[in-house]
């Protein structure tokens, strides 16, 4: 009970006592081993639990609380040792058997799950058991590094074991036919497969609607019998003439069977599915009368009006549309509206088909649309407005398609200015209809309001500033009236950070409580720009949202993986594998577990804990590569922001393939940083002479030769990138956001870092060499401390100018001020950790140097110039830091004097609900990059001090 209720403590008191008078108590034991756990005593949980399972129990309770603490310690694989165990004393056990099977399953052991799975089947012979086995061989096949092993070995043994049931006469689930069909498909036994689903085994696949048509029409594509394909989806459009896949796929065999010039047999049936439509005029005549059907149907289909314009789109691509006068697209399009135009669904409807639309047609097109909408004007110059729902909902499919025209990108900025009037306006009104919604409902209009967003971000591109000022104040009005849509926070998300105030981003963030698979899919908007824009707090934490959701994938994936064994779910096994390894080869996962361990050095190497320390608790070593280049796998959601752009304007396939690719030197310019990084400690200075013959031994050489190929990668990562950034790659504003690549090149970062790198080397051939003969690497080391403080004198000059700038009543933000100076203390921070590198090894130069010239007792000793050099260098890095931290402290004054309130927005169209916003907006804004300075501040006097540390 203790347990339960997360009383730990209480726990092992309990189970102290329990144990002083029953000293073999199993079960006591493992209990306060879980208390134990959870109170962070990992190694003794341990070692109590290794003490207990040494014993073998078979007692039930023992088993489970194992397993309960393995789980929680991440160890499933020591619970497959315990159920061995317990099977070979207990060899009847039912139970055991099958814990055994699922601890397999956990740890993915697929041939021993085969064995289990017979084992248990030999000692209870129920079917199921028997396919778990025959699933554990599936298994194997797909993990099988050779295909041709799959095909050969494990799918054959796997068909003779489930065909010995059929004809034994034991299949009994639905199950059981599903696993059948899997394998015959896998096997590219098409022909068999479909005489499964045709047979009587077929009549037990009933869980899913059409689960047998669907069947049979896969396998009909498979083999490429046409005239199957065309009757059955026609024969099941009879029944339904509303479920598009089946008009896809009458369309897809029509064509097919028209160009093999199919013609039916004289005397037989069409096909196996009955009668076959091989001509356009069947399909056109087909077509024409869903339609027809349609109109007499209760309620109203929109399949078969789609349809005819789909048909239409096919032949016109054929270039054969004329003849079959299936009527004009643009007549066809209004009439569709004229019926649907109510309905959310007609723009994405209609969408799909614009093309289908002459240009010149356009505005035509939407005049045409417009005069059929109810709208009323209460004065003779004043704006029409809807008086119901559906008028408002028609109006608004009219506006979303005159966007996706492209009828508002060619306005002028008076004409837009007007426009955004006119929809804040409607958006306004259409609040009346929405007074009675739930917080958590959307309001009916608030699509205006987007709308008028996206064309203020048009002139904010256009070189507009105070555009961008207006579109988070209309986003923070529409999100006070509709406090759920989250197409609100995303785009005031992407807005803010591009303005560089991640403060509100946060809040935002997690009040669109991301689920599951989310924090992989939209994770990015917030790792992208936390620590970038200085707040390191918050970027700590968006971190560990998205590890704490990879990390529990793996452990939950495994469950997922044992409940569709319990319940004979056997197709979606490979699916849950495969979703397993999709997330562990995510971009998003690399990056985000590369950002935070450099994240968590700069925050705490050399402050709260040694570099040496903080990597040993990360379990960094610079001869590992953890990340799967080969199978990176894009899964952001880059559509995740609604948008009505023409597709010359929109996100394109190319613009995902680029982001990719700059996502990915990206990456790898991170991890060898770390990796470079990680590989100081390593070096570390040793006591005995460096140039005896242990230095192999010692693999220390090894260690710099690791150092070295890594700085080598590092210049090829940076030259690609260079060359990457070359092509000058624009991304639509709602597109991927850019990486900080640009920004690392042009303020001169890289080549700090990388120069630092290049030291780090040089100081280890000084210790390798001793000091004696070594006049010209210490001559190069001079040289290299004197050109870094001029480089990071140069990258703090890129740091300098208002964050905030108010010019003529406008305000601009400078984020990339911002970001520099979050490159200046990374780069700083890696300077000081080289710097106590380089501290290790002169200090016990110095010293024998003093021990000698106490011996000598002469007082002129002459001092090798590399101390001098390393003192000068580390003053200077003093002042340096320390007038960083004087601009940060100005920068504060400024920043929190300023008085963006008071600014009368030039743009006095803004009404006084829109002041308030306007207000908010500023201050979050204002609010942001104060925070970001004092958090970046705080880190740089942090590191101030470890600077003042460093002498030697």
């Amino acid at each position: 009970d203790y347990l339960d209720n997360g009383n730990n403590k209480m726990a092992i008191q309990q189970a102290d006592k329990l144990l002083k008078k029953h000293k073999d108590l199993h079960c006591a034991k493992v209990l306060k081993a879980i208390g134990l756990q959870r109170t962070g005593k990992q190694d003794e949980a341990y070692a109590l639990a290794q003490e207990v399972a040494a014993l073998e129990p078979t007692d039930d309770n023992s088993l489970q609380a194992l397993t309960i603490l393995y789980r929680e310690m991440h160890r499933p694989e020591l619970v497959t040792k315990l159920y061995e165990a317990a099977v070979k004393k207990v060899p009847n056990s039912e139970e055991y058997h099958s814990h055994l099977f699922m601890a397999y399953a956990r740890v993915g052991e697929y041939k021993k799950m085969q064995q289990a799975g017979m084992a248990l089947y030999k000692i209870v012979p129920k079917n199921p058991y028997y396919f778990w086995s025959v699933m554990s061989l599936i298994m194997q096949s797909i993990s099988a590094q050779d295909e041709n092993l799959s095909k050969t070995m494990f799918l054959p043994l796997a068909e003779r074991m489930v065909e010995k049931m059929v004809k034994e006469d034991k299949i009994e689930a639905e199950a059981e036919v599903e696993l059948y069909y899997m394998i015959l498909e896998r096997l590219e036994k098409y022909q068999e497969a479909l005489d499964v689903v045709r047979g009587k085994l077929g009549e037990k696949l009933t869980s899913e609607l059409q689960s047998r048509e669907n069947k049979c029409m896969a396998m009909y594509k498979k083999l490429r019998r046409w005239p199957e394909c065309n009757a059955l989806s026609r024969r099941l459009l009879l029944k339904n003439s509303d479920d598009w896949q089946f008009y896809i796929t009458y369309f897809d065999s029509v064509f097919q069977l028209i160009d093999e010039s199919w013609t039916p047999p004289p005397e037989e049936e069409h096909s196996l599915e009955g009668e076959v439509h091989y001509s356009i005029e069947q399909a056109v005549k087909f077509i024409e009368e869903r339609i027809t059907e349609e109109s007499k149907s209760s309620r109203p289909l929109r399949g078969p009006y789609l349809a005819k314009l789909e048909l239409i789109r096919r032949l016109r691509h054929r270039g054969c549309n004329d003849e079959y006068k299936l009527g004009d697209p643009e007549e066809l399009m209004f009439q569709y509206f004229k019926k649907f135009g109510d309905k959310p669904c007609c723009f994405t409807d209609l969408k799909v088909f614009v093309d289908l639309l002459p240009s010149s047609q356009y505005t035509k097109f939407i005049s045409q649309l417009l005069e059929v909408i109810p709208l009323s004007a209460t004065a003779e110059n004043e704006i029409a407005l809807p008086t119901d729902i559906k008028a408002l909902q028609q109006h608004l499919c009219v506006v979303q398609l005159s966007r996706l025209l492209g009828i508002y990108h060619s306005m002028d900025k008076k004409q837009k200015l007007t426009v955004v009037r006119e929809l804040m306006l409607r958006y306004r009104h259409g609040l009346e209809f929405g007074k009675s919604c739930l917080k958590t409902e959307l309001q009916f209009s608030d699509y205006y309001c987007l709308l008028a967003v996206h064309l203020l971000l048009d002139l904010w591109l256009e070189g507009e500033e105070t555009a961008v000022w207006q579109c988070l104040t209309l986003l923070e009005e529409g999100l006070s009236h509709s406090p759920s849509n989250a197409q609100f926070k995303l785009l005031l998300i992407r807005i803010y950070c591009r303005l560089g105030a991640f403060e509100p981003v946060a809040e935002l963030y997690s009040s669109l409580d991301a689920k599951h698979i989310q924090h992989d899919t939209i994770g990015y908007l917030l790792t992208r720009y936390a620590e970038s824009l200085g707040h390191y707090a918050a970027a700590s934490q968006s971190c560990n949202f998205a590890l704490r959701f990879f990390h529990s994938n793996q452990k939950d994936t495994s469950e997922y993986i044992i409940q569709a064994y319990k319940y004979g779910a056997f197709e979606k096994i490979p699916e849950f594998i495969a979703f397993r390894n999709r997330l562990n080869s995510s971009l998003h996962f690399a990056q985000v577990r590369t950002e935070r361990m450099l994240l968590d050095l700069l925050l705490e190497a050399n402050i709260s804990a040694s570099l040496e320390e903080s990597i040993k608790s990360m379990s960094l070593n610079p001869e590992e590569d953890d990340i799967p280049w080969k199978d990176l796998r894009d899964n952001r959601d880059l559509t995740v922001l609604f948008n009505w752009d023409p597709k010359d304007r929109d996100i394109s396939e190319e613009h995902r393939k680029l982001s990719l690719e700059e996502e990915t030197m990206w990456l790898r310019i991170r991890s060898l940083t770390l990796r470079l990084v990680s590989g100081l400690p390593t070096l570390s200075h040793t006591i005995q002479p460096k140039n005896s013959e242990k230095t192999a031994e010692n693999g220390v050489s090894s260690k710099i030769d690791t150092i070295r190929s890594l700085l080598q990668q590092l210049e090829a990562a940076v030259d690609s990138g260079k060359k990457f950034l070359e092509q000058k790659i624009q991304y639509p504003v709602l597109g991927p956001p850019p990486t900080r690549m640009a920004g690392f090149f042009s303020n001169g970062s890289c080549q700090c870092q990388t120069s630092l790198f290049y030291l780090v080397s040089d100081i280890y051939e000084l210790d390798t060499n001793g000091l004696e003969d070594s006049a010209e690497i210490q001559e190069r080391l001079g040289n290299s401390f004197k050109s870094l403080v001029e480089r990071l004198t140069d990258l703090f000059n890129k740091c300098k100018g208002d964050l905030i700038e108010v010019r003529d009543g406008t305000v601009k933000t400078h984020p990339n001020l911002l970001e520099n100076l979050v490159f200046f203390v990374e780069t700083i921070s890696i300077a000081l950790w080289v710097s106590s590198y380089c501290d290790s090894v002169l200090r016990p130069f110095k010293s024998n140097l003093q021990k000698k010239k106490k011996k000598k007792k002469e007082s002129s000793v002459t001092m090798p110039p590399v101390f001098t050099h390393f003192l000068d260098y580390v003053t200077e890095l003093q002042t340096l830091t320390s007038n960083v931290i004087d601009h940060i402290k100005g920068l504060e004054i400024i920043l929190t004097a300023l008085k963006l309130e008071e600014l009368s927005l030039k743009d006095t169209l803004l009404l006084q609900e829109e002041k308030k916003f306007t207000k908010t907006v500023q201050g979050k804004v204002q609010s942001s990059y104060h925070h970001s300075v004092q958090e970046i501040g705080e880190l740089l006097k942090k590191r101030l001090d470890t600077i003042k540390k460093l002498k030697i």
